[in-house]
């Protein structure tokens, strides 16, 4: 799994603007939308939606060089919901559901994108790519997240109405929140007045 230094930019309507790194590229996606209740935040209508979401998630891909097609867009959002579904179940300590396993296997099966240095030694990826590509290589990611070191950190925001999943990859492994700047100081504020409600002893 790649590392990302800023995380993926969160508009929510009841406050204001923050970043959140889930820690994987894969749980990066969920950020786009999803089944049941999670439609009303879906992002992922048409092809230019994909690729804007390329180009913020820790790929980083240049839309222009991207090939998406319709097809691809109802594809990212397949993928999309199977890890939801995988990633809820690793959160809450309970199996993980055969037939999203099988999905995002399928989607791993394929070619991945083709990584590549330039002669300053930078890393990037090898043009053109397509959006196939792009989906096999964030369903490896989630092969690797939950068969690997971090498999048992995946875990909810700690808010009691934020649904964001993430995985905590610091050395002490206690992040509770999606991030401090949103429910982590939500939460905070919660327990000052919380405290200040409470009569004294007396």
């Amino acid at each position: 799994m790649n590392a990302s230094a800023t995380g993926m930019p969160m508009h929510p309507p009841d406050g204001a603007s923050y970043l959140f790194d889930p820690g994987a590229l894969c749980l990066e996606l969920l950020t786009t939308g999803g089944p049941g209740e999670l439609a009303r935040w879906e992002a992922l209508h048409a092809p230019d939606d994909l690729r804007a979401w390329l180009a913020a998630c820790r790929l980083r891909l240049d839309p222009s060089h991207v090939r998406v097609g319709e097809g691809d867009v109802a594809d990212a959002r397949r993928l999309r919901d199977a890890v939801l579904r995988v990633t809820r179940a690793a959160a809450h300590g309970k199996a993980l559901p055969g037939q999203d396993v099988a999905e995002v296997n399928r989607f791993a099966a394929k070619p991945p994108l083709a990584p590549e240095m330039t002669p300053d030694g930078t890393a990037s990826w090898a043009w053109p790519a397509d959006a196939p590509q792009a989906l096999s290589t964030v369903a490896r990611d989630a092969v690797e997240l939950f068969t690997g070191r971090f498999a048992d950190r995946v875990r909810e925001c700690g808010a009691h109405d934020c649904p964001l999943l993430f995985v905590d990859t610091s050395r002490p492994g206690r992040r509770r929140w999606c991030a401090m700047e949103r429910c982590g100081n939500r939460e905070k504020v919660r327990a000052l007045r919380d405290r200040r409600r409470r009569p004294e002893p007396g």
